[in-house]
């Protein structure tokens, strides 16, 4: 998949190995920073699993965006995709990017034949929120995160 040239937006393409640097750059901005090694190790497992979709924007060499998401089976209610990490270059923002890659996406769902799109986002990102809802996802929950490490 990759989107036409068009003025002013960027291309969009699975990522590949060769971008790990740079999605590694752009999970750092999410809060996200880890070692290039591991985040790449990481990308490659990713990379391989077929019920992962991994999109980035791209400028040229530059890379201003990504988004994943994962096909999900859960048993109280069924498949769908949910969205696990969507970010844009805080140099590149408030410029459609995020929008061409929730479409990258949403797309996926559709060729993979699964009808809803979920994501997730915390409360301390109060920015994404008027950004999902101005792209169509409704409020359905209001959850705690928990986590206990082993």
């Amino acid at each position: 998949m990759s989107t036409p040239d068009a003025p002013g937006l960027p291309r969009v393409r699975p990522a590949v190995l060769a971008d790990a640097a740079q999605l590694a750059r752009l999970s750092a901005q999410l809060g996200y920073p880890e070692r290039l090694d591991v985040f790449t190790a990481r990308l490659q497992r990713v990379l391989s699993l077929p019920e992962h979709a991994l999109f980035i924007a791209t400028d040229g060499d530059d890379v201003l965006g990504f988004i994943a998401g994962e096909r999900r089976l859960m048993i109280e209610t069924g498949e769908r995709v949910e969205i696990v990490a969507l970010v844009v270059d805080e140099g590149a923002r408030r410029r459609g990017i995020g929008h061409v890659l929730l479409a990258a996406v949403e797309q996926w769902a559709r060729d993979i034949g699964l009808p809803d799109l979920v994501v997730r986002s915390n409360v301390a990102r109060s920015q994404s929120h008027p950004f999902y809802e101005g792209a169509g996802f409704e409020r359905v929950k209001t959850q705690h995160v928990y986590r206990k490490r082993l």
